[in-house]
């Protein structure tokens, strides 16, 4: 089996020049997590953005610095398991696809191969082999700051909540992260004095440095208010 028989030709991306509010934009509207990034005015594929990539530099605008250029791609007809495999290596859940002239013309995902063509790709292997065994996991009542600290100390993209028995309530992923958040920008004001030495009748100037920090502000729900509860489990 193909790429091309499960590869999306439809693809939701953004282009550079643009501006993490125009990502962020598209990915909330669109309900996705990462996008392809192409050249304005061209199909030419430059890089991906994540909404990890966003969460983890808050203080960064541009798509062009926030974006991978060391990209995984695929080409129409490359075998699936291959780029399966690909995924699993790399830790990834989708891969661009793209033509000769590296010109974006769909993307795959792992639910793509999983919903169509794993039954008929011949993998054997248990789950265990493919799963992680190291969760992270945090009480239902937790503030989402929080939760999300405990998330990304980990390095995965989810969390799961237990209630006071210990028994699964529901998961976190960055996406419900991400819609319950918004980049705040903080301006701060350091002043310094500077004088004429030797002549006290010098008149004093004062040098005045703004500097402005942006950080990403979630808002005063707790874990269960929006987590998923209906886990699917293997």
């Amino acid at each position: 089996m193909k790429v091309k028989d499960v590869a999306s030709t439809d693809v939701i991306h953004v282009t550079v020049p643009g501006s993490r509010e125009d990502a962020l934009r598209i990915m909330k509207k669109e309900d996705v997590s990462v996008v392809p990034v192409i050249k304005n005015d061209t199909n030419k594929l430059v890089g991906i953005l994540t909404r990890s990539d966003m969460i983890t530099n808050p203080d960064e605008e541009q798509i062009a610095m926030l974006m991978t250029r060391d990209l995984i791609t695929a080409k129409m007809d490359d075998d699936l398991k291959t780029v399966a495999e690909k995924m699993v290596e790399n830790n990834i859940r989708r891969i661009p696809v793209v033509d000769d002239e590296d010109e974006l013309v769909g993307i795959v995902t792992s639910f793509d191969i999983v919903a169509l063509a794993i039954a008929d790709m011949g993998i054997k292997e248990p789950v265990e082999d493919y799963m992680i065994k190291t969760i992270p996991a945090t009480w239902d009542e937790t503030p989402l700051n929080v939760a999300f600290e405990v998330m990304k100390f980990f390095g995965l993209k989810s969390v799961i909540g237990l209630n006071s028995n210990n028994r699964m309530t529901g998961i976190l992923t960055e996406t419900e992260f991400i819609a319950e958040s918004e980049i705040i920008s903080e301006r701060t004001e350091h002043s310094s004095s500077v004088g004429t030495e030797g002549d006290k009748w010098s008149w004093d100037s004062t040098s005045v440095l703004y500097i402005e920090k942006n950080h990403l502000k979630f808002t005063d729900k707790v874990f269960k208010d929006v987590a998923i509860k209906d886990v699917v489990t293997a």
